[in-house]
């Protein structure tokens, strides 16, 4: 196996993220692409990573390809790369590890330790969702920055028109509206307008994938799941799937 990637942030601004969730995680690499699927602790986020070969200048695997690493060994080792600098993922089977050369002024070489992990095969649910809101993925995370001062959960809200964000808490509240004057694109399956609670603390750890696209996907439904996707076409796609907090509002 060997994988080279010029664009190096297209792996580690992914774990970053990631790494907020999770820690201990299978990497399964196949002729098509790298893909990373993983429960956090506490059965509240599914996170779903997918880097297409397409987004390598040298993609050499033969077989599908399943590895288990610890995010936090590989997450500081790609805090060394620099945007300038080509990634070598290779791997040593006979030593376990995991091989990363960082090309640029010169030439750094990782060995990361792999993990023998007996995980069972985690299958994406089948979620149909009633709104998707596609928009600025900054405009997104400071909406939830804002929230944050507030409260420790959020309320989405949306119709045909209005994207709304909203935290309540003891002596304040909190209201964030996107219209789709804005630039927004609100699209809904039934035309009621409906509402979901969810985590802030997730949340704040969801939109670091901002990094990554200038747009965000956001999919939901009444007291249902949270999808949120980041997307670079014909690169990678990084989606977390977040339970609801379903109480009386």
């Amino acid at each position: 196996m060997k994988l080279t990637l010029t664009e190096p942030r297209l792996l580690k601004e992914p774990i970053n993220t990631i790494s907020e969730l999770v820690n201990d995680v299978k990497l399964s690499i196949d002729k098509d692409k790298v893909e990373l699927i993983a429960i956090d602790p506490s059965n509240v986020a599914m996170v779903v990573f997918r880097l297409l070969s397409s987004a390598f200048v040298e993609y050499q695997v033969t077989g599908k390809v399943d590895i288990s690493i610890r995010l936090d060994g590989l997450k500081q080792v790609l805090k060394r790369a620099k945007p300038s600098d080509t990634l070598i993922l290779q791997l040593d089977e006979d030593k376990r590890r995991l091989k990363l050369q960082l090309n640029g002024e010169t030439s750094r070489t990782f060995n990361v330790s792999l993990l023998d992990l007996e995980q069972k095969e985690q299958k994406i649910p089948d979620l149909k969702f009633n709104a998707r809101i596609e928009m600025n993925s900054i405009t997104f995370d400071e909406a939830i920055q804002d929230m944050d001062i507030i409260s420790d959960s959020v309320s989405l809200t949306v119709d045909e028109k209005k994207f709304s964000i909203a935290s309540e808490g003891n002596i304040s509240d909190g209201l964030v509206e996107i219209t789709d004057d804005s630039g927004a694109l609100i699209s809904m399956d039934k035309k009621e307008p409906f509402k979901a609670r969810y985590s802030i603390e997730y949340l704040k750890k969801i939109i670091k994938g901002s990094r990554l696209a200038d747009k965000v996907i956001i999919q939901f439904d009444k007291d249902y799941p949270l999808k949120v996707d980041y997307i670079l076409k014909d690169k990678l796609q990084l989606s977390t799937i977040l339970a609801p907090r379903v109480e009386n509002y």
